[in-house]
């Protein structure tokens, strides 16, 4: 079964941290949803049904309706969709007005992931992102009255100066909102964005206004992120959330079926400007830049560049994303030689209680393995 995933790069202004392929220039946006019509024609998946459908971003709550239509309606002209497909589509919590909540009831969309990030404005506010907190719970209402029964937030800590205590509330609003699914990333410098430019100036938080001074930027120490993801996974677990991945929690009979398929290696179609796909031999991705992707649908022409996967590069993919879910790296099947190889090189965490062995026969990250999850994934690679 595969899935299909849409990239949709636009967004009305870009937050300091974000290191996904994106653009502003929003006047391109009728071009671009024909152009994704024409990719979608162009690559039918005639070998598979579509099990989930995933519009992502960018910030895919910056199309209108009609242009969600458009797209939808190529979708299920050129592909088989499975009835029971989840279709997902990622939202900014202020694109939902009552409008765009009432027009989803016209489309297939059955989930919806949703950045609150933090719910200290001030924060949001540093971060760049246009919503406030109020207005995630907003959104949530919106989407519950008009038929959303399946919402994922995303939240981010180790921000400069945050407390553990600070955090704790940010955990305590979004346990409020009862999502179904909730996903949540440490603060990372991504090259070449904003944020690292930040970094690389002196390491201060800009000035809010012209009589303030800039705050050094201190990101929280190591301990103190450690405790920030214990917290983390106890709360939500304490809740009732499924700890399924890494950074990823749900309520029974909420995983991400989507983000799954990725971590169980599982193929998908990737359409638009920089998306990937995956066909268990081979990886593609198409060009990352909306004028050349535009341009070349328009003739005709899909711009991309592939890599065959295979051998140790196969080993190494399976290994990352497997090693970072709940059920782990399935050792049936990897070759004797790399079987071999993640037996060997995981001995000493077997031995410390950072990896164990399921009954199933997979090699899984213990409570105390996911804090340095990193570090094993390193040392079982093949390089």
């Amino acid at each position: 079964m595969a899935g299909l995933y849409i990239h949709i790069p636009f967004c009305r202004s870009r937050c300091i941290y974000c290191g996904f392929y994106s653009t502003t220039a929003l006047n391109l946006r009728q071009r671009y949803v024909e152009a994704l019509c024409k990719e979608i024609a162009l690559r039918p998946s005639d070998k598979q049904d579509i099990e989930t459908i995933y519009l992502g971003g960018g910030t895919p709550s910056q199309l209108t309706i009609p242009q969600l239509h458009q797209i939808f309606d190529a979708i299920y002209k050129y592909n088989k969709v499975s009835p029971d497909a989840e279709v997902t589509i990622e939202m900014n919590p202020d694109d939902v007005t009552e409008a765009f909540a009432d027009g989803l009831c016209w489309l297939p969309v059955n989930r919806v992931s949703m950045g609150a990030q933090t719910f200290d404005d001030k924060r949001l506010k540093w971060l760049h992102r246009r919503h406030t907190s109020h207005q995630v719970a907003e959104a949530l209402e919106r989407l519950r009255d008009n038929g959303i029964r399946n919402i994922s937030i995303d939240l981010m800590y180790g921000f400069p100066g945050e407390t553990l205590s600070d955090w704790k509330a940010d955990i305590t609003a979004a346990l409020s909102l009862n999502a179904e699914h909730l996903s949540a990333y440490c603060l990372t410098i991504e090259e070449g964005t904003p944020l690292a430019r930040i970094m690389g100036t002196g390491c201060l938080i800009p000035r809010q206004s012209p009589d303030q001074e800039p705050v050094p930027m201190i990101l929280p120490d190591e301990e103190t992120e450690r405790s920030m993801y214990e917290l983390l996974i106890d709360r939500l677990t304490s809740a009732g959330y499924e700890h399924y991945e890494i950074s990823n929690f749900a309520r029974p009979g909420f995983r991400s079926r989507h983000n799954s398929a990725y971590w169980n290696d599982t193929p998908y179609i990737g359409i638009g400007a920089a998306a990937h796909s995956y066909d268990g031999h081979t990886r593609n991705w198409n060009i990352d830049d909306i004028y050349q992707y535009i341009e070349g649908m328009e003739s005709g022409k899909r711009l991309f560049d592939a890599e065959t996967i295979e051998g140790d590069t196969r080993y190494n993919d399976r290994l990352t994303v497997a090693l970072r879910t709940r059920e782990g790296l399935d050792l049936s099947t990897l070759s004797d030689r790399h079987r071999d190889y993640a037996i060997k090189n995981a001995r000493r965490f077997l031995n410390n209680g950072l990896l164990h062995i399921t009954p199933a026969n997979h090699l899984a990250l213990t409570r105390q393995g996911l804090f340095v999850s990193d570090m094993i994934i390193c040392e079982l690679m093949l390089v």
